[in-house]
């Protein structure tokens, strides 16, 4: 970076308190918003267009004069599911950007890089960079290609580099870095950085912990309701290729396709290994690059760092309903499954949903998909001498019971639960990689056998033992 472009990050500021910053690329212009300063847009990476679809991020591309970074920028392309409309309705291809907030540009402030949720084919960081942590320590949101145009493996692709898919992680990858070269100048402390994401972005944020190309570019790790597989066996290249041929195109013909007509083929893409194609981007590849082994090895000889994990009480239903519910078991308990089907007591009369922790269906659901999985990857850090805290959230508004991404408005809003906040326990973790401070009920670590976790409940924080430790025993996926 030239040197005389730091110079203009700390001396250049607007008449109406704008303040502008040097990064990777050019100056970008933020603005003063709600006690801190915020950026949008800046890109982190080339446009992904054209011949770089499909490719792992490039270098950005350098501007002339000043950026504008104020407005809400394009979400990354995605086909729309009804509860993203708003991010569709704002979808790019061109979408490689991030945003900052800080509350000041001096200093060494902690950094929380967030990576969103949906699915790994839907949704944008807006809310959490909105959020009133961004008043306490610097928060980064990052968009990533999702779908098919983030995540499609291509056996015409595979030669190019010996590997293929996972290129939305390859863009959080690319972003990270842009943080170690960046963020100092936004007041951030490129030393003390967590990574946190929510549902598929926690899951994200797991395949970071693994991947070797991402070690030493973050400290710590925030895990809500997502890890490595959501309990679906990992996907091999070879496996992702044959999702690839349904394409029914060669590379160079998929790359000049209109955008438009990509989103509608992703909508047909099947994978006979699930129970729901809706969970199609969240069967982890194991690309041979990003992933160049599997995860329960990468897992093994990933460094130990500091870790909050956990889920709800209540998350999703079975992939697609009840009709699945026997084979997703199955599939889920392998070598098991007569005990597993005792337990969940599959053979007697469906009982009436609990007001609090739901269906049958539901709970089986978030055992599979959330519970264990968690579980299995706190154990395994702790078994490293990692420090691990593990949670299961029981409270919604209004007294209901929780569902899947209800605990964001406790972490990130004002949100309370039996008198008490989420935020704070989240924010001194970001800051010292301990959630737990003056005035705060205890969070007792997750440690060996006992695997201790806390509920937070409308009863406050309540220490516990294992997550549910029957059903878990009897799986071995993460």
């Amino acid at each position: 970076m030239r040197p005389f472009l730091a110079i203009c990050a700390v001396l250049l500021a607007s008449s109406a308190g704008a303040q502008t910053v040097a990064v990777d690329g050019g100056l970008v212009r933020g603005k003063e918003w709600n006690g801190s300063t915020l950026f949008r847009g800046i890109p982190f990476a080339a446009p992904p267009l054209g011949k770089l679809r499909w490719k792992p991020p490039q270098p950005v591309r350098a501007w002339a004069g000043e950026r504008a970074s104020l407005d809400q920028p394009a979400s990354c392309l995605q086909n729309d599911y009804g509860w993203n409309h708003g991010d569709f309705l704002i979808g790019n291809e061109d979408c490689l950007t991030l945003d900052v907030r800080t509350p000041s540009t001096t200093g060494r402030l902690p950094v929380l890089v967030w990576i969103h949720g949906g699915s790994n084919r839907a949704g944008g960081p807006n809310d959490i960079v909105l959020s009133d942590v961004g008043k306490q320590v610097v928060i980064l949101g990052v968009r990533y290609r999702l779908g098919i145009f983030g995540f499609l493996s291509h056996r015409q692709l595979t030669p190019e580099r010996g590997a293929s898919g996972n290129y939305g992680l390859m863009d959080q990858l690319a972003a990270l870095k842009w943080v170690r070269r960046n963020i100092a100048r936004f007041g951030g402390d490129p030393a003390n950085v967590t990574i946190a994401g929510e549902s598929a972005g926690s899951q994200d944020v797991s395949l970071l912990m693994l991947a070797p190309a991402a070690r030493g570019l973050f400290q710590r790790a925030i895990m809500e309701s997502g890890t490595p597989g959501f309990g679906l066996p990992f996907r091999s290249l070879k496996d992702a290729e044959k999702i690839g041929d349904q394409a029914g195109q060669d590379i160079a013909t998929l790359r000049r396709a209109r955008a438009a007509d990509l989103l509608k083929l992703d909508l047909k893409l099947h994978d006979d290994a699930l129970e729901a194609d809706d969970y199609m981007w969240l069967r982890a590849t194991v690309d041979r690059s990003f992933l160049p082994r599997s995860p329960e090895r990468l897992l093994a000889e990933a460094p130990a760092r500091p870790v909050v994990i956990g889920s709800n009480r209540v998350e999703l239903n079975i992939p697609g309903d009840h009709p699945h519910r026997d084979a997703f078991v199955a599939k889920a308990f392998g070598s098991n499954v007569a005990a597993a089907r005792a337990y969940y007591r599959l053979d007697q009369p469906e009982p009436a949903a609990d007001p609090r922790l739901g269906t049958r269906d539901e709970q089986i659901a978030t055992d599979v998909t959330f519970r264990c999985p968690a579980s299995r990857f706190a154990s395994a850090m702790a078994a490293k001498g990692a420090p691990v805290w593990m949670y299961e959230f029981d409270a919604a508004p209004g007294g209901g019971r929780t569902a899947h991404a209800v605990e964001v408005q406790y972490a990130f809003g004002d949100a309370r639960f039996g008198g008490l906040q989420l935020k704070p326990y989240w924010v001194n973790f970001i800051r010292t990689g301990d959630p737990n401070g003056a005035g705060l009920p205890t969070w007792t670590r997750f440690v060996g056998a006992k695997q201790r976790h806390v509920l937070f409940s409308d009863a406050g924080v309540t220490p516990q033992g294992a997550v549910r430790p029957e059903p878990c025993a009897m799986m071995d996926r993460l």
